[in-house]
Order: structure tokens, then C-alpha cells, then sequence
């Protein structure tokens, strides 16, 4: 049985942030739920009001906004969970740079910089003993298919600046975990794909817009492209308060093993 913590969420405003701090706080433990613009923090307010969960509190935590960093920073919590993230998608030869900056700053250096003044902290005042980071990568951290490059590329990152925390942590007694959801259709994937539309140009750019439309709608087509985000939720409502647990969390199985195969593959993989 875990006990109840006090658990940090960001980009609860929506999605898997949202459905899964609402099911935490039913399970008893105290939430802070940010979202990243204000407008989402009154209807979420309401939402846990009307549900009687005392326990959710919503604050705004704009990752850009380094006043609203150093406020989070200063809170005390049991468990930071880094859920808040964009994509860029589109093919990496000819995405504009600046749109791959912005990228890393929101997924990457954003939550690194937010984590670092927890973690720091926590070490500091000599609480860190059975705290917890998580971070939301995806099935992408661990694999790229094209035209997700950009994206995927982000949570390569923070795959690899976990498994280091992971280790350099461990005589803290902090835990860290990531979670690597498949492809559920939470509307996040989906608006995704919209943003290399807005740089494409047929009259400029060599992959053309009809073409990665049809790419793009032919994999939301799939089974694996919409997949039930319900499945994905019930875990990260475990996975996040829990005091043990696998350092990666692929959800769901079929998708793991995919991931497996293409690791296995990739080392037979020819130019």
C-alpha cells in the first residue's frame, strides 16, 4: 500500500495530466495540478469542486515563465511529475530550426531546469530520502519513425537525462521513473500533426503537404494510432504515487514489445 504523497503534476490542464491527478486525488493523495495557461486553472477548480476532492489544488505553472518556476520550486512534494510537453512533427530534413529550439526548451530544458531546483532543494534540506521524479517520455523516447523526428528526438533526451538522474540520485534516495505511453488518442498526437502545416510550402519545401497528410492520417487510421487512453491513465495513477516499480513503464504491452523487436532490429539495421 502507498502512501498518501504530495504529488507535483504539470500539463494537468489536459489529457493524461488531468484525468490521472483527478484519479490520484480520488486515491487519497494531495495533488497540485498545474496547467500551463490560466484559463484552465478556474474550470479545473470547479471540476475537483464538484467532485468534492479537497485534495486537488490548481495552480498555473507556465514552464516559460520563470517567476511561475520559482514559485513551483518552492513547494513541498513528495513526487515531481513532469507531464507537461508540445511536438513538433514534419520531416527533421526540412523542418525550420527555431521550431526544434522551441521544442527542446518546453520538453528538455524547461522540466530540467524545474527538476533541478526540486531535486536540489530536497538534497539540500536533507528531505530526499523517498522522493520521486517522473517524467512522461513516450513509445517515441525509445524509437523514431519518420516524420516524428523532432518530437521523438525530445524524449530521447529526457530518457537519457533520467537513467542518468536515476543513478547519480540513488544515494539521495530519490527514485526516478519514466512513463512511455503508445500512441492513445488523447487529442495530443492528433494536434501534433497539424504543426508542420503551417511552415510546409508546396512551392518551397521538397516533401509535400497532400503526402504527409495521407502519412499522418493513414496512421490515426490505425488500431495502434487511437488507441483507449482509459488503459494508459489506470497505470499512471499507480505508476506515479508508487513506491517501487520498473524504471520504464512502456503502456501498453503489445506496444512494448514492438519497441523490443525494434531495438533487437536496429542492430542489424543497413545503410
Amino acid at each position: 500500500m502507498t502512501t498518501s504523497k504530495t504529488i507535483l503534476i504539470t500539463g494537468a490542464g489536459s489529457g493524461f495530466g488531468k484525468a490521472a491527478a483527478i484519479g490520484m486525488a480520488k486515491n487519497g493523495h494531495n495533488i497540485i495540478a498545474t496547467t500551463q495557461v490560466s484559463s484552465q486553472v478556474t474550470p479545473l477548480r470547479e471540476e475537483a469542486a464538484a467532485l468534492g476532492l479537497t485534495n486537488l489544488r490548481v495552480e498555473r505553472l507556465d514552464l516559460t515563465d520563470p517567476y511561475d518556476i520559482r514559485q513551483a520550486q518552492s513547494w513541498d512534494i513528495d513526487v515531481l511529475w513532469n507531464n507537461a510537453g508540445m511536438g513538433e512533427a514534419g520531416p527533421v530534413w526540412e523542418i525550420p530550426v527555431d521550431l526544434v529550439r522551441k521544442n527542446y526548451e518546453v520538453n528538455v530544458f524547461l522540466p530540467l531546469t524545474l527538476t533541478q531546483g526540486i531535486v536540489q532543494r530536497w538534497v539540500r534540506e536533507g528531505k530526499s530520502q523517498g522522493k520521486k521524479v517522473v517524467f512522461t517520455s513516450s513509445m517515441g523516447g525509445l524509437f523514431t519513425p519518420a516524420n516524428w523526428g523532432t518530437y521523438v528526438s525530445t524524449k530521447h533526451a529526457l530518457e537519457a537525462f533520467a537513467e542518468a538522474m536515476q543513478q547519480e540520485l540513488a544515494s539521495y534516495g530519490v527514485k526516478v521513473q519514466t512513463i512511455n505511453p503508445g500512441a492513445y488518442y488523447t487529442g495530443y498526437n492528433e494536434t501534433m500533426a497539424d504543426n508542420p502545416f503551417r511552415w510546409l510550402d508546396d512551392s518551397v519545401n521538397f516533401t509535400k503537404r497532400a503526402d504527409l497528410r495521407k502519412g499522418f492520417d493513414d496512421f490515426f487510421a490505425t488500431p495502434e494510432g487511437k488507441m483507449d487512453p482509459t488503459e494508459m491513465i489506470d497505470r499512471m495513477i499507480e505508476i506515479v504515487p508508487a513506491d517501487e516499480g520498473k524504471f520504464r513503464n512502456v503502456v501498453p504491452q503489445v506496444i512494448e514489445d514492438m519497441l523490443k523487436d525494434h531495438q533487437l532490429k536496429a542492430w542489424e539495421n543497413r545503410i
